[in-house]
């Protein structure tokens, strides 16, 4: 089933809206899909990217599509075949760090909403031509930071943006507090150390601490 770049915006407004921080997850282990996902989402972080950057990452989004309450999503999305596979594994949402005529003409066909990325005012401006008014900013802080971002604000009000990419706990207020950032993504709230040591717990602690930077 197709969709349409407003409707991809749509959804990907709503995904946006939901929490304040999208969490960024790197994950090698299929293991720890379930429990990780289920202590995101009981922190209050509902939204999850899996990054197609590891063997294990189709695998534990089929894991981490079972687990209740949770949105989860593919990202680092390059190729139509990345579309399909993450479609296949159960991805209800793609996200990628730019956008190609190519992966937009595939992810409109197979029915993907897709969260497409953009660094400057030139690409921010040929994806809102196509019809994609919510877009991820990245590599956020290595383009600018939320100064940049500001900067998009008065000639481009209409575009809402998902700044990615050096975001931290001590710079998010600083992207959240702008008017065309519906939320930020980050990793933070799933360090290395905590997945690999099980400790799910201190993860749920620090999806609830990400919740509250709204």
């Amino acid at each position: 089933m197709s969709i349409t770049p407003e409707d991809a915006s749509i959804a990907s407004e709503k995904l946006c809206r939901t929490a304040p921080v999208i969490p960024v997850l790197v994950v090698d282990d299929v293991a720890h899909a379930q429990p990780l996902a289920s202590a995101l989402v009981a922190g209050g972080l509902p939204v999850l990217e899996v990054t197609l950057r590891t063997p294990a990452a189709l695998d534990v989004i089929r894991e981490m599509a079972q687990v209740e309450g949770g949105i989860t999503g593919a990202g680092t999305i390059l190729t139509p075949r990345d579309v399909e596979r993450a479609l296949e594994a159960g991805a209800r949402f793609g996200v990628s760090p730019g956008a190609t005529p190519m992966l937009l003409d595939a992810a409109e066909e197979m029915g993907l909403p897709m969260l497409a990325g953009a660094a400057t005012a030139t690409e921010a401006m040929a994806l809102l031509e196509r019809g994609y008014r919510v877009q991820k900013f990245f590599p956020a802080e290595a383009s600018g930071g939320a100064k940049a971002l500001k900067s998009l604000a008065s000639p481009l009000p209409q575009i809402l943006f998902c700044p990615t990419g050096g975001v931290t706990p001590e710079n998010a207020p600083n992207y959240l507090s702008l008017p065309n950032t519906a939320c930020v993504g980050g990793s933070w709230v799933a360090p290395k150390d905590k997945v690999e040591g099980g400790d799910w717990a201190g993860i749920e602690a620090l999806a609830r601490e990400a919740t509250k930077l709204g």
